[in-house]
């Protein structure tokens, strides 16, 4: 089947608008980019400036107000239209547009979750064509809706923009972590699809059973056929391979009337060898070939090929002693989810290329996630974000597209949802790494708990889809895989949505608290979202704001921080910790050093509890612009100390000391295939490094479990619990725990040594201590804003050291590295006995 991309250069031009449009603007032809969007087009044409920098974000409001024009000329040669079918395939538009071809109007469309398709063969002319693209706006749209429907309850970011009322990325109009920058475009590719008689339209393999000896795999295959093809038999074919298709590990063949529109084959696979997740096996993947042609014809008219894995995934959700268990199984083996909630990663998509898409997932590989959630108020990634999780061994937890807002059930809006749904669960099905599919983000929570009720009344709010619409979706396409209704949700509506004992559970009272060991008050079952905020690097921040603008109240930071009270909140945090600070360097450093401690403590509580608690997805890994926020990774790819923080808490073993009423304990925590045992040291040590009291505690802890141990009094009890601190080792392991806040502490003056030692691609950096650190970090981007270093927030006892690697092209000196703000760490915001 020929395929013809149409130009990648087309013409963007205003329709109507705002009187707050530029003139240069008006009446003027625009170079633009398919794929790609208004803003990226506008911003490469220099006639907008950077919405990411200062508070450029809020003088470009009116772009969403707009209707545009895309347009392009395209040639057609005889051949293209010898095919009984030439289909205009438009993968992604965004969202409420009229597509013209020559001159009539082909189709309107209102979702930018769906692939569309249509015969346009009788259209198109030999020679030149003509197509142009017509987007209104998709604020005026959701705001028509609501009026005529009447107003649903949304989490109030940006109250002018409902984005319950429309099928668009919800965090397009705002959120408490990004811009309101409402796109339109053609944000996927598009491109002409010739062929005859028949066409394979999707592919839906789904693993049945699968082990090492044998695999059984439902293919499922829906298809279309022209008129030439309507009375006929069809011949099917699949193919399974994982090196040569000469050699294939599995093959079945079926006839079925070509008025069925879908088929199923059946195949099976000797010793095939199974998908894992990363850290429990290993990821090789099958290509799957599917061939189809009239019954009596010798050449295959329609043939797919698409890679997948062999891998069951179930979920197990069993009443026990706690309550209801909610347990993810790959191929019948209990994980433990590692991981994080995922965003788009830039608010105008078409930037997101595959090198980005690899070095963010290879990120979280690195920190030792296993999971990514595509939240709710996103989009369904790009098949290269899943072909990336299938290599790379990372199961994705895929949420519908729904969040923190009552959803309208009246038309147009079941038929656009049903649609978007089954376009996307056969798109998606092939993918190992999609192991659950999640129904909403926090909207049964918010009818339930947030006073949504009074607001509703007796209209709808998206029930029905979450508990009818889309568990039949899943059943019919993708039966294979778990589906759940909401995150956060109990497993029934008789059970509130949020409870701990049963099901999933999102756990905010940390941030919206006072202080953030509030974590321990819980034992969920699964959480699958938390979080604090921190500032973006240093580097990120200065690229984004004028260097006036770098305070935590000034004009340009505030358009940055997106959460109400946010700044409040964090300075209310620092002051349960830390002196507070009058200058932003030092808030800084402490506002991340913060982040970084309230998520190794909320991780290491919730892992500890193993296996009530069986994963936690902390909110978030990734951000999609300069901004303070949730992430472990800033929007211009710089990681914050959460992420160093995070390889350690998320590492396979790891020690954790944890209060239980009025004692302390141990726990030795193996995420692995193998047992961990041995002997735990203990020891209470002053500041100073002496050690006051030791004991040694035998331990074992089989695979893949927790073994707890109660701490003796003689180490858990201080003398003075300002001077003194408790540290756990075991093997390369550690685990410090203090018997007092920062503020309380009497740490010793820093005193520490820097040697650097030039090697290929940076330094090689030596850090000794000669006191007692805490959290040390050396923040290179301040000296140069493309250096990465190793690690960060180390802890060191007096005479330790440790080597760091620096990459960057930039000559750095000890003695810059080892002045603040460059250098720090938290013996400067101890205790003052001045």
């Amino acid at each position: 089947m020929p395929r013809l991309n149409l130009p990648t250069t087309w013409t963007l031009r205003l329709l109507d608008g705002p009187d707050e449009v530029p003139k240069d603007i008006r009446n003027r032809e625009i170079l633009a980019t398919v794929p790609g969007c208004v803003h990226t087009d506008l911003l490469d044409a220099n006639l907008i400036p950077d919405p990411y920098l200062g508070t450029n974000e809020s003088d470009l409001q009116w772009i969403g107000l707009c209707s545009w024009e895309y347009s392009a000329a395209f040639h057609v040669e005889y051949d293209l239209l010898a095919y009984e079918r030439v289909d205009l395939a438009c993968d992604g538009l965004d969202t409420i547009a009229a597509v013209i071809l020559n001159g009539d109007t082909l189709a309107r469309t209102e979702n930018m979750h769906v692939r569309y398709r249509w015969d346009v063969r009788s259209r198109l002319r030999i020679g030149e064509n003509q197509i142009a693209i017509r987007f209104s706006s998709a604020v005026k749209y959701a705001n028509a809706h609501e009026e005529r429907l009447g107003s649903l309850p949304h989490v109030a970011l940006i109250p002018t923009a409902p984005w319950n009322f429309i099928r668009k990325m919800a965090c397009n109009f705002g959120w408490d972590w990004g811009p309101q920058l409402v796109t339109a475009g053609i944000w996927k590719p598009i491109y002409l699809d010739a062929w005859n008689a028949l066409r394979i339209s999707n592919v839906r393999p789904q693993v049945l059973e699968a082990d090492e000896r044998r695999a059984v795999i439902d293919i499922g295959i829906d298809f279309e056929t022209t008129t030439s093809a309507d009375e006929q038999r069809l011949s099917f074919a699949a193919l399974m391979f994982r090196d040569s298709p000469d050699q294939p590990a599995g093959s079945a063949a079926a006839v079925v009337s070509a008025g069925a529109g879908r088929t199923r084959l059946l195949l099976e696979i000797e010793n095939p060898d199974l998908w894992w997740p990363v850290g429990h096996g290993e990821q090789p993947l099958y290509t799957l070939r599917v061939m189809a042609s009239p019954v009596g014809r010798a050449e295959h008219t329609a043939d797919w090929v698409g890679r997948t894995g062999i891998r069951t995934a179930k979920l197990e959700t069993e009443p026990d002693d706690v309550g209801q268990s909610f347990q993810i199984l790959v191929n019948d083996k209990a994980i433990f989810c590692k991981g994080a909630n995922w965003i788009p990663d830039d608010c105008f998509l078409n930037r997101v290329d595959e090198d980005r898409y690899r070095r963010r997932l290879q990120q979280g590989i690195d920190c030792n996630m296993n999971m990514m959630r595509v939240w709710g108020g996103g989009i369904y990634e790009t098949d290269t974000f899943y072909d990336l999780c299938n290599e790379m061994g990372i199961m994705v937890w895929q949420d519908f597209l729904f969040a923190c807002a009552g959803y309208p059930e009246e038309p147009p809006f079941p038929e656009l949802i049903e649609a978007e749904a089954r376009d996307n669960v056969a798109r998606l099905a092939r993918h190992p790494s999609l192991v659950i599919w999640n129904g909403c983000n926090e909207n049964i929570w918010g009818y339930f708990n947030w006073d949504w009720q009074k607001k509703i009344g007796e209209r709808t709010w998206g029930k029905h889809y979450y508990l009818h619409l889309l568990p039949r979706v899943v059943a019919d396409l993708d039966s294979s895989r778990p589906y759940w209704p909401a995150s956060p949700y109990s497993g029934s509506m008789d059970v509130e949505p949020n409870e701990a004992t049963h099901g999933t559970k999102h756990v905010w009272e940390a941030w919206h608290g006072t202080e953030y060991d509030v974590y321990r008050n819980f034992k969920p079952r699964f959480c699958s979202e938390f979080g604090f905020q921190a500032p973006p690097a240093w580097a990120t921040l200065d690229r984004a704001l004028a260097k006036d603008q770098l305070e935590i109240e000034s004009p340009g930071m505030q358009a940055h921080q997106k959460s109400k009270d946010g700044n409040a909140r964090n300075h209310k945090f620092l002051e349960a910790f830390f002196p507070l600070p009058d200058d932003f360097d030092t808030q800084h450093y402490l506002l991340q050093l913060n982040q970084a401690r309230a998520l190794t403590l909320g991780v290491e509580w919730f892992r500890s509890l193993y296996p009530i608690c069986t994963g936690t997805l902390y909110w978030q890994i990734n951000d999609c612009w300069p901004v303070v926020s949730w992430a472990a990774i800033d929007g211009d790819e710089r990681l914050k100390p959460l992420w160093y923080a995070t390889r350690r808490f998320y590492a396979d073993r790891i020690l954790t000391f944890q209060p239980d009423d009025d004692e302390l304990t141990l726990a030795v925590i193996n995420d692995s295939d193998k047992s961990w045992s041995g002997s735990v040291k203990l020891t209470r040590l002053s500041f100073d490094g002496s050690a006051n009291r030791s004991e040694a505690l035998k331990f074992d802890a089989k695979p893949r479990s927790v073994a707890t141990l109660s701490v003796p009094r003689t180490v858990s009890e201080p003398d003075d619990v300002a001077a003194e601190f408790l540290l756990a080792e075991a093997d390369d392991h550690r685990a410090w725990w203090y018997f007092a806040n920062d503020k309380e502490l009497a740490y010793p003056e820093p005193r520490f040594k820097i040697d650097l030692e030039e090697q290929s691609g940076g330094y090689r950096c030596s850090l000794s201590a000669q006191s007692f650190l805490r959290d040390a970090a050396l923040f290179v981007d301040r000296l140069d804003p493309d250096a990465v270093i190793s690690d960060q927030l180390v802890t060191l006892l007096p005479g330790e050291k440790v080597e760091l690697e620096i990459q960057t092209k930039t000559e750095m000196d000890a003695e810059k590295l080892s002045q603040r703000p460059v250098f720090q760490c938290a013996n400067f915001y101890g205790r003052s006995d001045d």
